[in-house]
């Protein structure tokens, strides 16, 4: 991030942790053209008119919602790309194995054939035994060959096969590789898109004065805390008082229900890294994305996540947001393009963008898509 991105985010306190857009109801999407059309063109003020405060509001939401999405497009793939630099591996393996193995294969059909040869005496089976002094001793001698001229025949049918197998092997490997160069040419594209949505973010607020900062955060503050009054008086979230603090970190409010073992570590971790600052790419243990954040914390639990926000909602057990517990995961946005952990008594951890800090935040800090729960691993399964 910048200096200036830094100097301009202190300015008159606007990136003291103020979060995105809000949300008008529980659980949908806010339909106002800040949050449902993200390509949309910024706000264009007559020559000798100031941009209003809503104006302002709405195109910076804009930006940091597309840079967010730049994002998680990235993250997504990042993982694909370091799954097939793996498989790429594997391939390259099995194909040194298999290469080794086909030398083998043909080295014993070379050995069988000459010993075939030598063994033969050039007379067919029938005369030998004719002309053999010992008819017995022929008739084993016979076996014996027999069995090498099967040997070899079994010799021959191993080197096809790992001749199949060694052309098989390396037409992956080659397929793979191309697969991996395609992929890593997409990643350096869509970090270069990230880093041009951050910069439309730069210029931004580089062009705010200190009173217009402030002004934007706070509408953006009375307008969060409006959608959580929303939220709360519709009984869209779960009943919930304050608990005792945790051991250590930031004190988590209760919510209904208790939090499973691995859900209660998740949250102490998360918890743990409020104040570190946000980094798109990142995921811990210095820095942290929205899924960065979520996806480190359940696997120091031990339970693995996806990486992206996308893959989180897509994969995980959806849950009414009336029955949320600590630990689960809050999506928001109708793309999926932004997740937070809740911590109960409707509250979220997450990193909230870029310039901004992992912070304790309402949980209607942007407009919710819905909510998901990982799944601890049951004892004996794998």
């Amino acid at each position: 991030m910048s200096a200036v991105l830094r100097r301009l985010a202190g300015t008159a306190a606007v990136a003291a942790q103020a979060v995105l857009a809000p949300v008008p109801a529980a659980a949908v999407p806010d339909p106002r053209p800040s949050v449902s059309a993200p390509d949309a063109q910024p706000s264009a003020a007559a020559p000798d008119q100031q941009p209003s405060v809503h104006q302002l509001l709405t195109d910076l939401q804009r930006l940091y919602r597309r840079t967010e999405q730049a994002t998680e497009t990235y993250n997504a793939t990042t993982e694909k790309l370091e799954r097939q630099r793996a498989e790429v591996a594997r391939l390259d393996g099995e194909l040194a194995r298999a290469r080794l193995a086909l030398r083998s294969q043909r080295l014993d059909a070379g050995r069988l054939a000459r010993q075939q040869y030598q063994s033969g005496g050039g007379l067919g089976p029938y005369v030998r035994l004719l002309l053999a002094p010992d008819p017995q001793a022929a008739l084993d001698e016979g076996h014996v060959i027999g069995e090498l001229a099967r040997e070899r025949a079994r010799a021959v049918a191993r080197l096809a096969d790992a001749e199949r197998r060694q052309d098989a092997l390396a037409r992956a490997a080659r397929k793979a590789l191309d697969t991996q160069l395609g992929l890593a040419a997409r990643q350096k594209r869509q970090r270069d898109d990230v880093r041009t949505e951050l910069a439309g973010v730069e210029r931004m607020l580089a062009g705010l004065t200190p009173d217009q900062l402030a002004a934007v955060a706070r509408l953006e503050e009375q307008g969060v805390a409006q959608a959580q009054r929303e939220l709360t008086t519709a009984g869209a979230l779960p009943d919930g008082r304050p608990a005792t603090p945790p051991a250590a970190g930031p004190a988590a409010p209760a919510a209904a229900g208790p939090a499973a073992p691995a859900a209660d570590r998740a949250v102490r971790y998360a918890l743990d890294q409020v104040g570190k600052p946000y980094a798109w790419g990142a995921a811990g243990p210095d820095a942290y994305d929205c899924s960065g954040l979520t996806s480190r914390a359940w696997a120091q639990a031990g339970v693995p996540v996806p990486r992206t926000s996308q893959e989180q909602w897509d994969r995980l057990a959806k849950v009414p947001l009336r029955r949320l517990r600590p630990g689960d995961l809050v999506v928001y946005f109708p793309e999926a393009t932004h997740v937070a952990m809740y911590v109960g008594d409707g509250k979220v951890v997450q990193a909230p963008r870029p310039g901004g800090r992992v912070t304790v935040s309402p949980i209607a800090a942007h407009p919710i898509l819905g909510a998901v729960r990982p799944a601890p691993r049951r004892p004996g399964r794998t």
